[in-house]
C-alpha cells in the first residue's frame, strides 16, 4: 500500500523538472518524486548505520609540503576500505584523487576526517551511498 501526499513545488523548480522529464521521457510526476526520494534515502542512509560505497574526491596542491606522501599514507592506513584510486592532473600544481571506497561507515568517516587534515588539500568531497538493503 502506498502513501498519497500533496506537495508544494515552486513554479521555477517545477518548470525545470518538467523540462528534464520531457528530455528524459519521464511521464509521471509521481514517478519523478519516487525516484527523488529513493536517491535521497540512498545518499543519506549511510550516515545512519552499516556499510557504504562511493568515491571521495580530493583536490590538492602537490607543491605543498609532503601532501603526496601524506595522502598515500592515509590510503594505506585504510586498505580495508580503499578499493581503488584514480589520479587526475588538473594543472601544473593541482591534482585530483578519486578514491573508491566500500566498507563500514565509521571507517569511511574516519578516513574523510584524516583527509581534511592533510596540509595542501583544497577540497574533500565524499559521494557515498548506502550499501545496506532497504
Amino acid at each position: 500500500m502506498g502513501f498519497k501526499a500533496g506537495v508544494y513545488i515552486p513554479e521555477g523548480l517545477m518548470c525545470e523538472a518538467e523540462e528534464l522529464m520531457r528530455i528524459l521521457g519521464i511521464r509521471s510526476v509521481s514517478r519523478l518524486v519516487q525516484e527523488a526520494l529513493k536517491l535521497f534515502i540512498s545518499e543519506n542512509r549511510w550516515r545512519l548505520r552499516g556499510r557504504a560505497v562511493g568515491v571521495i574526491g580530493v583536490v590538492y596542491d602537490h607543491s605543498v609540503g609532503d601532501v603526496d606522501r601524506e595522502l598515500t599514507e592515509v590510503q594505506h592506513r585504510y586498505l580495508d576500505i580503499v578499493a581503488s584510486t584514480l589520479h587526475v592532473h588538473l594543472d601544473r600544481e593541482r591534482c585530483m584523487l578519486a578514491i573508491a571506497v566500500r566498507g563500514g561507515v565509521d571507517r569511511i568517516v574516519r578516513m574523510i576526517g584524516e583527509l581534511y587534515n592533510v596540509r595542501g588539500i583544497e577540497v574533500v568531497r565524499p559521494i557515498l551511498l548506502s550499501a545496506e538493503r532497504g
